[in-house]
């Protein structure tokens, strides 16, 4: 897509967040599967387009003290300051284009619930890949949620990569050991439900 920022910022200033298909006012899939990481409090959490979802706010309840939530949105993410008051300064804050971040510091638990999918190309997947190998921690966890080969085949009018658990597994199989993979239906506002592929990885020494 050409100008995917621009798409999303008008996402994000024109409807409400409760009205969108990815809404979920408890990310309970993804509460569960962190839980069974038994991170340390302190423990480096990056949330990629994590948009103004509610999960920072989850996390900073559970006593998480390090997190950062990138999003190409910056509207999306000023929403998620505004919900967050004070709190908000607890988080790191972070507006790119996943395709052209640079990490600075490597992290303990890298979560994508939908942002993936979105990545289409071959070279722009690839380099994704490459990039999250090189961000983790020895040891790091990883949490990747993508529509499944049963779910939608687009998402807010954009064609997006639907990916199996095998598939999922073998994207990250090269630098990360799988720890499960599931199959979960997330229901929209609208009760329309969307298959999703969710799979855990551990990054290898």
């Amino acid at each position: 897509m050409k100008d995917r920022k621009s798409h999303w910022e008008n996402i994000y200033q024109t409807k409400d967040i409760s009205t969108v298909s990815w809404y979920q006012p408890k990310p309970s899939i993804s509460l569960d599967l962190i839980s069974e990481f038994n991170l340390q409090k302190d423990a480096a959490i990056i949330d990629i387009g994590g948009g103004d979802s509610f999960l920072p706010d989850f996390l900073l309840k559970l006593g998480y003290t390090n997190i950062s939530v990138l999003d190409i949105s910056e509207k999306a993410l000023e929403n998620a300051k505004a919900r967050l008051g004070e709190d908000a300064k607890k988080i790191k804050w972070i507006v790119s284009d996943i395709t052209k971040f640079k990490p600075s510091e490597k992290y303990d638990l890298w979560h994508d619930r939908a942002a993936f999918h979105f990545l289409t190309d071959n070279s722009e997947i690839e380099d994704y890949v490459q990039m999250v190998s090189e961000a983790m921690k020895t040891n790091g966890k990883l949490i990747m949620g993508t529509f499944s080969e049963n779910g939608p085949t687009k998402c807010s009018g954009i064609e997006i990569k639907q990916h199996s658990k095998a598939e999922l597994s073998q994207l990250f199989s090269e630098k990360f050991d799988k720890l499960k993979c599931e199959n979960v239906d997330h229901e929209t506002p609208s009760g329309a439900l969307q298959n999703f592929t969710f799979c855990t990885f551990r990054r290898k020494e």
